[in-house]
Order: C-alpha cells, then sequence, then structure tokens
C-alpha cells in the first residue's frame, strides 16, 4: 500500500507566541518545572489503564483485552458491535492524539487547534471536500452493516472520551488545553470515513508526475522529457500478472490452475477509449487545435496539455500548494512504493503459501500503523471476526493482516485517477462546449484558534475543484499562454480544476470488512471489487488444499478517458477530453476486465510498484490504460530474482528467508555504474583514495558500509550534474542556488557573465529525487558517452564538462569533498549508516517546534543500511540528501500452515503516548531486520499475554 504523516507538521507562521506557551507547559509536564506533581500527573494520566475492568456505556456483553509484552492488544467478544466498539476504545486509549488531529485535517479543520498557520491547508483540504464525500458516502454508498459497525466504533471512541479532556488524553492535549482551552469533541461515523480519502490522496498516483512534466516542458525540449520519463522495461523486469487477456468484458488470466477462480464482479460500463502507448488518439497542438499524435509522445503537444511558459506560475504555483498539504502516509515520488510476495506452497519448507508485505511509507511517531487482533470466542453468525493484523488508528477493522482462513497484502497500484484541467472562466461561469455554465458553489467557514473565523467560496466545474482558487498566483492562470484561435478567449485567465476518483462517493470502506471475514479467493476478489480507492495491489493467500492457493487482484476505480492520456493537464472546456460517463460513476473500466491471477505457473506472484500487465495492443496485451507512470521494477525484479535462485533445483523457501529477502539491500544502479567509475582516471590523490573503496563491493548497503556511502553521494552528485542542474528552478530543491560563470567555450571575457538561480521545490519532491525512474534513464543513457545530459558548463574553479567519464569524474571529486565536509577526512570512519539515518518526529508539536519541544517528544537517529527502490526501501531523496524519508513502515509473514508461526514487526510501537514504555519499542528490532512472533489462536495468545483488561456492559456488576 499501499507511498504520510499521522498529523501534518504544524506551520510556524503565526504560531510564535503558542509555540513558547506550549514549550514551558512540556517543560512543566516533563518534571522540569514542577517536580513530581507534574512527571506523574501530566506524564502518565494519559496512559491507558491495561489490567483490571472498566465498564463502558453500550456494551451488550464482556470483551477482553489481552495485550502482550509490546503492548499489542488481541480483543475477545461474543457478537460484532461489542467488537468493533471496543476497539474503538482502545485505539483511542494509545492513540487518541494522532486521531483528533487526524480528523480535523481530513475536515479541513488544523486551523481550530493549531491556529492561523494552517488556514491555507484548512482552506485547500475544504476545496477538495472530503469530509462532503465522506458524508455523502456514509449517507448513500455503505451496507446497513458497514454503518453498524462504524456507529459501534464511534462509540467505544466516545465512551473511552467521556470526562476526559486535557492531560488525561495526551501529552499534547495538555498543552492545548492550557493555551487555548481547546476541548475534543465526540467522534463520528464519518470521521473514520473521511480517513479513506487522506489515504487516497497520498496514493494517488501520477499527479505530481503530471505537474513535473508540464514545468519541465519550460525548459526542456519533449524530446528530452520523454527520455526522463522512459517507457517501462517489459523486457527485463517482469510485470505482476504475465499473459491473460480481455474478452467478452472479463478479463481471464494466463493458465489458471486450482480451486476457486471466483468472478468478481463490479460496477462500471466503461470499456473502451483509453489510449496505450503506442497507439494514437488525438490532442491538440495549441490549445484547442486538433492535432494527431502518438499518446506518449507529446512533442508538438505541450501548450494544448497546459505545459506553456504562460502555465509556469500556476502550475508551480499548484505544486507549491500541494507540498503543504499533509501527507498521511508519504512523499508522493518514483521512489516509494511497497513490497508484497506470496509463495505456492510447494515451493515452501511449510507445505502451505507463505505471504510477505512491507508498505513503504513515511517515518513517523507514532507509527500509521497499529497493530490488533479481533476476535469472537466463537464465530457465528451474530459474531462473524477472527481476524489479525494491521488497522489505522481511527477505523473499525484490519486493513492488512490474516484470518483464520486467508491472508492478504497491499501494495500501491499506482493508477492514474486524477487529470488536472485547465479552465476558461468567466464572472458568471466556465466555459465548456462554447457555453458558459455556472459554477456550482458552496461557502465554507474556517475557525481558527485565538482569532476571527476566515470565509472562503468554493467553486466546482464539471471536471472537479478549482484548486487554483487557492492561491493568489493560481488567481489569473494562463495570462500569457499561447493559444490557437479555436480556443476561448483568454479573459481573466484560466483557472485549474482537479478530477479525481476518490471525489466521487465509494463503497471502499466495505471492501475492509468483507477482507476481514474472506474464507475463499472468491470471498476476496467480491471484496477487492469494492475496494475503489486508494486503488491497491492486493495479494492472497488461503490453507486450503494440498499447497493452499495463492492470488492477486488489481481493484480500484480507474477513470476511461475520451481524448489525451493523462499526463498532461488538458483543455477543460472541451468535452472530448472528459471522462467517459462524467459524474454518473460510469465512467471507469469495469471491475470483470481488471486485471487477476491466481496458482500461476511459476508458483509465486510479487508486487512491488511494477507494471500490473503489459498493456497495448496484440496478443497478451491489456487493452486498458491504467497508467503510464508505473514504478519501473526495479525492487520487484530483485524479489523476483531472489525467489527464482531459491527454488531452482528443487530449492523451499522458509519463513526466515522471507525475512531476509525483506532486508535485502542490493543496489541496481551500484551494480551497473559501479564497474564504470572503477575506470575512471583520476589524479586527485584524495579521490583515488575514496574511488579504492569500490574495489570488490558487492553492491549491497550495509549500515556499516564505506563503499554504499561513497558511491551513494557519486550517484548523487551523477544525478545533481547531469539532470539537476539542467531542471527548471521550479523541480530543484528550494534553496539551491546556482552561479554558472560563461559558457565554456567563449572568450576569457565570458568569465564577466553569471547566471544565478535558486531552486523553489520543496525537499520531499524535489527531483531528481534517484528513485528507480532514474535508474531506468541512466541505464539507457549510459552507453551514450556524447549525450547532452553529460555535459556541464565551467564554473570559476573547473572547466566544463564535456562528456560521460568527464562528468563521472566531477561527481566523484564532489562526492569525495563532500563526505569528507561530512563524515571527516578519515575514510575508515566513513559509513553508510552515518550518512543515512532515521529519526524519528512525533507529528505536529515535534515537527517543527522548537528544539527542546523536538527533544522532549522525538526519538532517534538511528543508523540504517537499504536505500532507494532497495527491497529494504529505506528511501532517501537524492536532491535534498542522505536522510531517511520513507521507510518498511511495518513487515510481516505470514505461515498459512500454522499461522501462529507468523512473524510481525511494527515501525515504532503500539502506543502515541510520549514516555510510555510502548513508544518505540520495536523500532530498535525493526532496524535490525527483526520480527516478533504474532500469536493468533486462542493458546498462543493466552500464552503471550501479560495485561488482562475487561470492558463490561455498564450495568455490571463490579
Amino acid at each position: 500500500m499501499p507511498a504520510n504523516e499521522t498529523a501534518p507538521p504544524v506551520k510556524k507562521k503565526g504560531r510564535r507566541a503558542r509555540l513558547i506557551v506550549l514549550v514551558l507547559v512540556l517543560a512543566l509536564v516533563a518534571g522540569l518545572g514542577y517536580g513530581a506533581y507534574w512527571s506523574v500527573d501530566g506524564v502518565r494520566a494519559s496512559f491507558p489503564q491495561t489490567t483490571g475492568s472498566l465498564k463502558v456505556p453500550g456494551l451488550t456483553g464482556t470483551v477482553d483485552v489481552k495485550r502482550d509484552a509490546h503492548g499489542i492488544p488481541q480483543l475477545y467478544a461474543d457478537n460484532d458491535d461489542d467488537l468493533f466498539r471496543a476497539q474503538g476504545f482502545v485505539h483511542a486509549q494509545d492513540r487518541f492524539w494522532e486521531m483528533d488531529v487526524r480528523r480535523h485535517m481530513t475536515s479541513g479543520r488544523l486551523s481550530e487547534m493549531f491556529g492561523s498557520g494552517q488556514v491555507e491547508t484548512d482552506a485547500f483540504l475544504r476545496t477538495l471536500g472530503w469530509r462532503q464525500v465522506a458524508q455523502a458516502e456514509f449517507d448513500t454508498k455503505l451496507s446497513p452493516e458497514t454503518k453498524k459497525y462504524l456507529q459501534a466504533y464511534a462509540d467505544g471512541v466516545n465512551a473511552y472520551l467521556k470526562g476526559k479532556s486535557g492531560k488525561d488524553l495526551s501529552v499534547e492535549h495538555a498543552a492545548l488545553k492550557l493555551t487555548d482551552d481547546y476541548r475534543p469533541e465526540q467522534w463520528s461515523p464519518v470521521d473514520s470515513v473521511a480517513w479513506l480519502k487522506a489515504m487516497a490522496w497520498d496514493l494517488r498516483g501520477n499527479m505530481q508526475d503530471e505537474i513535473d512534466r508540464a514545468l519541465m516542458a519550460t525548459k526542456l525540449s519533449q524530446a528530452q522529457i520523454d527520455e526522463l520519463y522512459p517507457p517501462y522495461p517489459f523486457d527485463r523486469n517482469k510485470p505482476i500478472v504475465e499473459g491473460g487477456k480481455v474478452d467478452g468484458g472479463k478479463y481471464t488470466p494466463q493458465g489458471v490452475t486450482g480451486s476457486g477462480s471466483g468472478t468478481g464482479t463490479g460496477s462500471g460500463n466503461g470499456s473502451g477509449g483509453n489510449a496505450v502507448g503506442g497507439q494514437t488518439s488525438t490532442v491538440t497542438g495549441p490549445i484547442g487545435a486538433p492535432t494527431d499524435a502518438p499518446a506518449n509522445g507529446l512533442a508538438d503537444n505541450v501548450a494544448a496539455q497546459g505545459a506553456t511558459v504562460g502555465l509556469r506560475t500556476q502550475l508551480t504555483s499548484l505544486a507549491d500548494t500541494l507540498d503543504k498539504i499533509p501527507a498521511i502516509l508519504g512523499p508522493n515520488g518514483s521512489g516509494i512504493g511497497s513490497n508484497s510476495w506470496v509463495i505456492s506452497g510447494k515451493y515452501t519448507t511449510t507445505g502451505k503459501p507463505l505471504l510477505a508485505n512491507d508498505p513503504h511509507l513515511s517515518p513517523q511517531l507514532p507509527s500509521v500503523w497499529y497493530q490488533m487482533g479481533l476476535h469472537c470466542r466463537a464465530v457465528s453468525a451474530q459474531c462473524q471476526y477472527d481476524v489479525a493484523g494491521y488497522t489505522f488508528s481511527g477505523m473499525p477493522g484490519v486493513i492488512i493482516g490474516h484470518n483464520a482462513d486467508i491472508a492478504w497484502g497491499m501494495t500501491n497500484l499506482g493508477a492514474d485517477v486524477t487529470d488536472l484541467y485547465l479552465e476558461q472562466v468567466k464572472p458568471e461561469g466556465y466555459v465548456y462546449d462554447n457555453k458558459v455554465l455556472p459554477f456550482t458553489t458552496r461557502e465554507e467557514v474556517i475557525k481558527i484558534a485565538g482569532g476571527d473565523s476566515k470565509k472562503i467560496t468554493v467553486r466546482t466545474t464539471n471536471n472537479g475543484p478549482l484548486v487554483s482558487d487557492r492561491s493568489e498566483e493560481l488567481g489569473t492562470v494562463g495570462s500569457r499562454a499561447p493559444v490557437a484561435s479555436s480556443a476561448p478567449d483568454r479573459g481573466d485567465g484560466y483557472a485549474v480544476a482537479l478530477r479525481w476518483t476518490a471525489l466521487d462517493p465509494g463503497k471502499s470502506m466495505d471492501a475492509v470488512f468483507k477482507l476481514d471475514r474472506a474464507k475463499t479467493f472468491d470471498d476476496f476478489r467480491k471484496a477487492a471489487a469494492d475496494f475503489e480507492v486508494p486503488s491497491q495491489n492486493l495479494i492472497y493467500a488461503d490453507n486450503k488444499g494440498t499447497n493452499g492457493n495463492i492470488g492477486y487482484q488489481a481493484p480500484g476505480r480507474i477513470p476511461v478517458r475520451g481524448q489525451g492520456d493523462g499526463r498532461m493537464p488538458a483543455p477543460g472546456w472541451d468535452s472530448k477530453y472528459a471522462w467517459k460517463g462524467g459524474k454518473d460513476n460510469a465512467g471507469y473500466i469495469p471491475q470483470s476486465e481488471m486485471p487477476w491471477d491466481q496458482n500461476p505457473s511459476r508458483g509465486y506472484i510479487v508486487t512491488a510498484n511494477q507494471a500490473v500487465v503489459e498493456t497495448g495492443t496484440g496478443a497478451g496485451k491489456y487493452p486498458n490504460l491504467l497508467t503510464t507512470d508505473w514504478g519501473y521494477g526495479a525492487r520487484s525484479q530483485r524479489i523476483n530474482d531472489l525467489i527464482e535462485a531459491k527454488i531452482k533445483d528443487g530449492g523451499r523457501i522458509s519463513t526466515d528467508d522471507m525475512r531476509t529477502m525483506q532486508m535485502d539491500n542490493s543496489s541496481e544502479i551500484a551494480a551497473l555504474l559501479t564497474p564504470m567509475l572503477a575506470k575512471i582516471e583520476v589524479s586527485d590523490p584524495g579521490v583515488r583514495a575514496a574511488q579504492k573503496l569500490l574495489d570488490g563491493w558487492n553492491y549491497t548497503q550495509e549500515p556499516d558500509s564505506a563503499a554504499a556511502a561513497y558511491f551513494n553521494a557519486v550517484w548523487r552528485n551523477i544525478l545533481k550534474l547531469a539532470f539537476g542542474d539542467k531542471m527548471p528552478k521550479e523541480l530543484r530543491i528550494e534553496g539551491s542556488c546556482m552561479s554558472v560563470v560563461g559558457t565554456g567555450t567563449g572568450p576569457a571575457d565570458d568569465l564577466a557573465k553569471t547566471v544565478r538561480e535558486c531552486g523553489t521545490r520543496d525537499s520531499d519532491s524535489a527531483q531528481p529525487d534517484g528513485g528507480d525512474r532514474w535508474f531506468e534513464v541512466v541505464r539507457r543513457l549510459v552507453k551514450d558517452e556524447k549525450s547532452a545530459w553529460w555535459t556541464s558548463p565551467r564554473t570559476i574553479t573547473l572547466p566544463a564538462v564535456t562528456n560521460r567519464d568527464e562528468l563521472f569524474a566531477r561527481a566523484m571529486r564532489d562526492a569525495r569533498w563532500e563526505l569528507t565536509a561530512k563524515l571527516g577526512k578519515d575514510q575508515s570512519t566513513w559509513s553508510w549508516g552515518r550518512l543515512h539515518q532515521l529519526t524519528l518526529k512525533n507529528q505536529t508539536i515535534g515537527t517543527e517546534g522548537p528544539g527542546f519541544m523536538r527533544w522532549l517528544l522525538n526519538r532517534g537517529p538511528w543508523d540504517v543500511g537499504g536505500g532507494e527502490a532497495t527491497v529494504n526501501a529505506t528511501g532517501w531523496n537524492a536532491s535534498s540528501g542522505y536522510g531517511v524519508t520513507w521507510v518498511p513502515s511495518m513487515r510481516m509473514v505470514v505461515n498459512l500452515n500454522e499461522l501462529d508461526k507468523s512473524r510481525w514487526i511494527n515501525l515504532t510501537g503500539a502506543s502515541g503516548h510520549a514516555y510510555n514504555a510502548h513508544y518505540t519499542d520495536q523500532t530498535t528490532m525493526w532496524a535490525k531486520g527483526e520480527l516478533l512472533e504474532w500469536p493468533f489462536g486462542k493458546e498462543a495468545v493466552e500464552k503471550a499475554t501479560v495485561d488482562t483488561l475487561t470492558l463490561k456492559p455498564e450495568g455490571a456488576g463490579s
């Protein structure tokens, strides 16, 4: 899956006085001001009761909460309502601060908690209308059963909140109460549903790529852009599903064997019209002037797709706005993703399938995941669940995990589910097919802690809300855009609208409960049909038959476009570019046509954000367009290779082998470039000494490796010299300024000509980020020693670079002196872990507060191995530095032969309370690649239990 922070960073703007108060409060809470009273009463007051008994209103019977040595709870109840009511209660015990901030974020109400610094974020989120869509889902789409569970969960949260405020809830709430007299409100079912919108936002696909390509067009040619977005290498990196076909409105896998093939139906009547790679679709030259061009080669159509110089300002502003929106799950870059794979029992030591999953998300404290078991004492029609795994605080059910019959995992499919539309606006409305249509409008009032409220008006076209209304710069979009005579009059400018599948109400919450109680592959596929957003790769295993069954399903609401392929912003005034079906939810690829697989002959399935299936026309090609922006398969193919190496000649894979694969640190780009770097002639003795570190290196990025540290520094500098310095400033990291002297070819007086330009992009989304797209770019260019990309202008002290080897030599030099500055002159002390560190930040207060508060609430750093686009994906953005920006947020290995021998780990711990024993008690084990025992059966859970809390009905005896 799933790509991020549990809560958004609190902006500094307008908050200095409030932060000073918070520092003083937290000093007291830490016992630094008023001794034992604040140390005990302030810190421990919010710790949950984990033994004895508590009365919970609404329960009809008792619920046992059994926690193990790491505080992980397993809940036992006699009916579904009691089970989910207890889940809400326990989530609130450990994570209510996280839940409270999250619901304010999803509803655009952060300013109520944190003041004026959050108004801009709130305004954008109100414009998207997550809360309204969640309300519509609850009112019109979800099943009565799901609504009942959501209400029971909300009742459990509210039972915990009853009579509590401030320090009784968390250290953070204590601070808010003393500064603003803040009082948490009651939890509602829609608060839970809205969390799915935040998930979908972070996993929305290629929207950032769409913006980046448009901005690149202001400085680069279309041919150059195409080189930076190469096609997926199907000849080298396998897709998830091989073969298969769509016939008669149904997808049929190649060579399906075993029982339970399933039918997996879904809604949607769109069945064509999506141009895939190599096909021709009608696009436009200057906006409004149709031309024919390959869908993936828009060399003459930049203006049509909104990537003109005139749109540079507004697209930059939109990108800046997106950077400020809280990322719940992680930065949306080309290296982020997740791993999952499943091995048939015929290739395992257990004789039944093994399933592994590790979603790559942003490091945060507490982790976005919460481990939990939900058990009916006796499974029946009244009590249907016996499931354990990873949950989201604020949502009922288990998102990823296993029950007594099946296991499942998720990775982000990466489908293109967003489009930006350039809209021609007038005072009375917007232009659509030569008519002026009225906006749909609504007013929103943003309440601000410690200040006056702010009113905004949200305007929506038939392509979606006008996201440009939330920026002053975007208010006059298109002021210089060249357009053809067939385009509408410029007027006061063009606006930008967002079309996104998640803004249509759906049934994804239904899918969670269906997955939790599924018993067969048929059940699994029917549940997947409801998992509309975010679109995920779902893998499956069960314990049926001789070797069990394994499977895969690609679910999700994927749009069918008219014209265009979603790679660039489209002209919103032309209905030819609209999604088919408009707003009636019909314009999507039918679920029956989505790829799936069961028991493939190879005996395993790997999903790691690579292409789902090879698209195009002809035998074995998939006809529908899912996206053109897949991950490029570095991780997935490495996993494929590891599995193949293990099972060849009759080998079998164990649970520990799965764990070892999850920690694989091998670097594909290092294997490609290191032999070349070793041959570069170097005269500087310091650089030559660093070059020798690469001799005999096996390309693995262990935390104690000096070679890994030096190679990654060289890689970062190659990217900067070859690509980063040629990017428009809107894509380069904020504050990175270039002073290029002369042209490198003219007379000496050219030295007097200096060009200085500074980047403006946020560190998480700056380019080149070094993900596996850049692996593929360099792989394709590296044989061309004279490519223009391998050039760099002269500087005051260095001559111009004119070819690949000269650029590599410059990068090796720059890397040597960069590491000298960062790690010291003595290369024997260098290590990758010293550069590549993980720091866990307590969200909101621990992210941008003063240093003392960060020290109080944050943890780390940890020196870690792994890296960008490796299986052990401790990601880093090469534009901004080496620090860890996303991680395997959890790891699990499910043993379908003996579920109690499954293993799991979380990034942090069960508790969201600073100073609780379970705040970060899993992190060091996580960093070492260790996994905890995962008890599931009654006897195993009982054996692992160290604390038992009994929740009782309100009228029960003491």
